[in-house]
């Protein structure tokens, strides 16, 4: 199992643009069948700040989802284009 969060700060301008991003990212995400959780939050009191917790069951699954169309548009071509930072942590998992 792979997992890891991505955070992201954007523009408070562009809050509304960002959710309509993640839910279209999220759910396409949600349908691949190697993606086990895929879970975009903001951060409390950060609205501006978003988290998104994902979990897949390998590597071969995370190449995918970075290969995927719905990555490439709603990702790469949209919350990367907007975004003033983003940090990945790798998780490892203790029980």
């Amino acid at each position: 199992m792979i997992s890891f969060t991505v955070r992201m700060k954007f523009r408070p301008e562009d809050r509304q643009r960002i959710v309509e991003l993640l839910t279209g990212l999220a759910t396409a995400s949600r349908q691949e069948p190697g993606c086990v959780t895929y879970v975009p939050h903001t951060v409390d009191g950060e609205p501006d700040v978003v988290v998104i917790y994902e979990q897949y069951k390998d590597q071969k699954a995370v190449d995918a989802h970075r290969a995927s169309s719905h990555f490439r548009d709603y990702a790469v071509g949209g919350l990367y284009q907007l975004m003033l930072d983003r940090q990945v942590e790798n998780l490892n998992t203790v029980v």
